[in-house]
């Protein structure tokens, strides 16, 4: 990224039922939180209309406020298979829609996004939502969480 050019990032968390997001812009080492927020989609629905309704969530986020960065965490080990099958056809929608956008994407292990925000990767939810707070110069943790990971994912996004 040129140094001192203004460059706006979007984070996101995936899942099927909740997924974060997180839009930071970055310039000249001064980052600023423009919005954040979750998109929830309803459990009666069929899998397919929750796909689809992500990707229009997602679309509408990316018109809105055009980044050029996306920061999206990785899959990671779960014992739950239906769970790891739902966040990983999110996830698919996601790298998709982000991909027909011609957005750079980046992508993060949980791992990586705890050592990026807390320099520490064994950090808990806490410490990471408080480092974000600090980092961002916010009032109180974002809220839901899964906004406020997506901010962590946006940040670590800048340095990667």
């Amino acid at each position: 990224m040129p140094v001192g050019k203004k460059v706006t990032i979007l984070g996101i968390d995936p899942g099927l039922a909740d997924t974060g997001y997180g839009i930071i812009t970055s310039e000249k080492n001064k980052i600023v939180v423009v919005s954040y927020g979750s998109i929830v989609t309803d459990k009666k629905l069929a899998t397919a209309d929750r796909l689809k309704r992500l990707e229009n969530e997602l679309k509408n986020i990316i018109a809105t406020y055009k980044p050029e960065i996306i920061g999206v965490e990785q899959l990671f080990f779960c014992n739950n298979a239906k769970t790891i099958i739902n966040v990983g056809q999110a996830r698919g929608v996601i790298l998709l829609t982000a991909a027909k956008n011609n957005l750079i994407i980046k992508e993060f292990t949980p791992l990586q996004v705890k050592q990026g925000v807390t320099g520490y990767g064994q950090a808990d939810k806490k410490q990471v939502q408080q480092m974000v707070k600090t980092i961002l110069g916010l009032k109180q943790i974002p809220q839901p969480d899964d906004a406020a990971d997506a901010l962590a994912i946006a940040i670590c996004a800048i340095n990667k």
